[in-house]
């Protein structure tokens, strides 16, 4: 059973939670340093006020391959004639999207009732059911943020795999992997505004947002904001807040449209002496969610971190067809947290998180603090002991990369 994702949240009226504890601050400090080797900022005047990531980053729109219609069936029998004659993968898929769930219906009826005359009732009915809403939209949303679009058909032991079919199989091992949750249920305005200040605004780096509160679930990668700040003060400030997030499409496709949506944000933000955020409230016309988090390196079905995910699909052979269908130079401007040994940048190969600035590649606008460029930029395997390295990688041992490694400023 392949929810869109991950678990239910409660909106608390915006009169509740508008101080920060000191555990959430904690957690997120403790998570951007893990992943990032950096310290998370919390004063408002560092954090940029727009940004968008490089035009070559957009998201995709992916397919969230509804339970209803078979979930990911389509790649994986593909990926069964190429390497699994017994279609174990393909099986196994059609159970889990088989899978029912309580729904709980008022039904009305009419009793004849004396004469000719009749009454209407009404009452609860529970039934089982695979709800319209189950899929891989989490699935994609992780695929996209981990992985450049499939380009060319791959083939493997005479069997082609597409472009749309090999972001099924993206899908399909990234269903069920763990993601490191930054935030859910009521997200108070300062935790919203920092992590995506910070993840975005200063790292590039997409991440998830789980986008409508509430039993149903739909997960979209979100890649740009913008921030207009207002009626500030000494102790808290007034946002409106813009974030861009790319539309799940109505079907897999070898080449897939990039559509923006946007959701509004409007709160009030509290500050301290020192310009840092402590927290805030939303206004009534804000919108609301209740998820941001970010995908995490996918792990083989079983393991730890994801123990729920297809038995019968080797993630390694779906990462390998994979990069066979995107040319390595569109795959090492690929950074992005948590990366797989194979993935990972090397020393020769770096990057930078460049707002684009050539033609075409405008920005979001209206605000006058822009996110700035890393200085200097550095490669992945450059940040050492997760911090700033001052070396190259070719003058560190191997063993003291650090697991995680983007550098931000």
């Amino acid at each position: 059973m392949n929810a869109c994702l991950l678990a239910a949240a409660l909106i608390i009226p915006n009169t509740i939670g508008q101080t920060m504890y000191e555990g959430e601050i904690e957690a997120q400090n403790s998570t951007f340093h893990k992943l990032w080797g950096q310290s998370f900022k919390w004063t408002f005047d560092d954090l940029p006020l727009t940004a968008r990531v490089a035009d070559h980053r957009v998201p995709y729109s992916g397919y969230i391959y509804p339970d209803t219609h078979g979930g990911t069936v389509s790649a994986l029998v593909k990926y069964d004639q190429a390497f699994d004659q017994k279609g174990r993968a393909a099986a196994h898929e059609r159970r889990d999207t088989s899978l029912t769930a309580p729904v709980t219906r008022r039904v009305t009826y009419t009793r004849r009732v004396g004469f000719g005359g009749s009454r209407t009732f009404t009452r609860l009915e529970t039934v089982h059911a695979v709800p319209y809403w189950y899929g891989h939209c989490n699935g994609w949303t992780s695929a996209t943020i981990r992985h450049a679009e499939p380009q060319t058909s791959v083939v493997r032991n005479g069997v082609v795999f597409t472009p749309a079919d090999i972001k099924g199989l993206l899908a399909e091992i990234y269903i069920y992997n763990e993601n490191e949750m930054l935030a859910e249920g009521y997200i108070n305005p300062g935790k919203l505004h920092t992590i995506i200040a910070n993840w975005i605004g200063r790292g590039m780096h997409p991440i998830g947002m789980e986008a409508d509160p509430g039993s149903e679930k739909w997960n979209y990668p979100i890649y740009g904001y913008s921030v207009e700040a207002y009626n500030r003060s000494a102790k808290g400030v007034d946002v409106q807040l813009v974030v861009k997030y790319a539309m799940s499409s109505e079907t897999e496709t070898d080449k897939s449209p990039r559509i923006e949506k946007e959701k509004h944000f409007n709160y009030h933000l509290n500050l301290d002496d020192e310009g840092k955020i402590t927290g805030g409230y939303y206004y009534r016309n804000s919108a609301r969610i209740d998820m941001l988090w970010v995908p995490l390196r996918p792990k083989a079905a079983g393991e730890k971190g994801n123990e729920r995910g297809n038995p019968y699909v080797d993630i390694n052979e779906v990462l390998a067809i994979w990069r066979d269908s995107v040319p390595a130079v569109d795959r090492t401007k690929w950074a992005h947290v948590d990366p797989i040994e194979l993935d990972r940048l090397t020393d020769d190969i770096q990057f930078t998180h460049l707002r684009p600035t050539q033609p075409g590649d405008a920005t979001l606008a209206t605000s006058a603090k822009p996110a700035t460029a890393i200085e200097p930029a550095l490669a992945i395997s450059e940040v050492v002991n997760n911090s700033f390295a001052t070396t190259s990688a070719s003058e560190t041992p191997n063993d003291e990369l650090a697991e995680s490694d983007l550098a931000m400023p």
